[in-house]
């Protein structure tokens, strides 16, 4: 029996992001009956349940602000230690997801590789390039990234681009590292287009199916939203621009809109958030077009997700978009007027080619990225 421990994310069941999700879905499509999976959650207690045939065990963590993460990642091994030892486990693997603990890695590493134990690492995306970390925060993750890039027995990339970053960049360490992708849904939304649940929102924000661009994501200036929205307003569309995120108390939309007075576009709208899965899903769906301005990371979730669902989508070019894209979507720089031309001729585009490119979006997330082709490939990783 092989014991896979998975500590970083917040837990399963999902609630949260990108991590939780990979998680709750790599133990829900479990094929191999020779993996036990062992999951840290953070919980208000230390108590044990079992989700997907995991055996989770909560993490309570003190509040220690933006240090809470990390201690989160250390009480997490720890506790994988203590158990490992007392069950007198080999041949385990703890596997951690993004660098958070490099200061304090390499003690436990080895201290793993003594009870027989794997230590592997998923450096996730350019965490020290984020704007919302101050510049001590930045220099931490980048400090930690490297120490658990030097110590880690294996690093799991979910990009190509990521991998050939920490095999460049950390090329002295002579890093060992894979590439196995993040995942996709790729079912369609229970929700047929006169849904009411669709309609009262159409209805709600004045929107018609196929008659706007939408963007999905968290609302933080790396993912350009301003380059997105001043392009927009240069363009000569019809469609409306509509923008699904968490914007409340957040400084970065009052800057945006002093910077470029959207308001007083009337095609630009802000609808705050959709929770509902089977209505974001529907949602992209009807939408004319997906706008993806990301440039910090890997395999970003939203993208597949849009791929999966969105015949049209329009990509910053940058490798890490353009690696999952391909040829199922269109690109636009950051010069001036070059997305509001593409916008232009995407409004012009016959509904054949608006078919086709939807076919071949979807055809990426069906041949590279869809989540039993990615469990089966962590499975097979972890019984090597």
């Amino acid at each position: 029996m092989k014991h896979v421990f998975i500590i970083g994310s917040k837990g399963i069941p999902a609630k949260y992001g990108g991590f939780e999700t990979f998680v709750d879905e790599l133990t829900k499509r479990k094929v191999n009956g020779d993996i036990t999976y062992h999951v840290s959650c953070m919980g208000e207690n230390n108590e044990e349940f079992y989700y997907n045939n995991a055996r989770c065990f909560n993490v309570k963590v003190p509040n220690a602000g933006s240090a809470k993460a990390v201690l989160y990642d250390i009480l997490s091994i720890q506790e994988c230690i203590k158990y490992i030892k007392d069950n007198k486990l080999s041949n385990c693997i703890v596997y951690i997801l993004a660098c958070r603990i490099g200061p304090f890695f390499s003690k436990y590493r080895k201290e793993l590789n003594r009870l027989g134990a794997k230590v592997w690492v998923n450096p996730d995306g350019h965490e020290w390039k984020r704007s919302k970390w101050n510049y001590w925060i930045r220099q931490y993750w980048k400090v930690s990234e490297r120490l658990m890039v030097k110590h880690a027995n294996l690093l799991v990339c979910d990009s190509k681009g990521i991998e050939t970053y920490i095999k460049d960049d950390y090329s002295n360490y002579s890093p060992k590292t894979t590439f196995i992708a993040y995942g996709a849904d790729v079912t369609v939304s229970p929700l047929n287009d006169n849904d009411e649940k669709i309609l009262n929102w159409f209805k709600k924000h004045e929107l018609t199916s196929k008659e706007y661009y939408l963007i999905v994501g968290r609302f933080v200036p790396e993912n350009n939203y301003e380059l997105v929205i001043r392009e927009f307003m240069k363009s000569k569309s019809k469609k409306d621009l509509v923008i699904i995120s968490n914007i409340e108390k957040n400084e970065f939309y009052s800057q945006l809109l002093q910077n470029t007075k959207f308001d007083q576009d009337k095609r630009i709208k802000f609808v705050g958030t959709v929770y509902d899965q089977d209505l974001l899903k529907k949602i992209r769906e009807l939408a004319y077009g997906y706008f993806h301005g990301h440039e910090v990371g890997g395999t970003n979730p939203s993208l597949l997700e849009a791929l999966a669902s969105t015949k049209v989508n329009l990509l910053l070019d940058v490798v890490f978009n353009k690696e999952v894209g391909s040829n199922g979507a269109l690109y636009f720089s950051k010069g001036s007027g070059n997305l509001a031309s593409l916008i232009d001729n995407t409004d012009q585009m016959t509904s054949a080619t608006v078919e086709e490119l939807g076919i071949k979006a979807r055809k990426r997330i069906l041949d590279e990225y869809s989540w039993d082709k990615i469990v089966s490939e962590y499975e097979a990783q972890f019984t090597m």
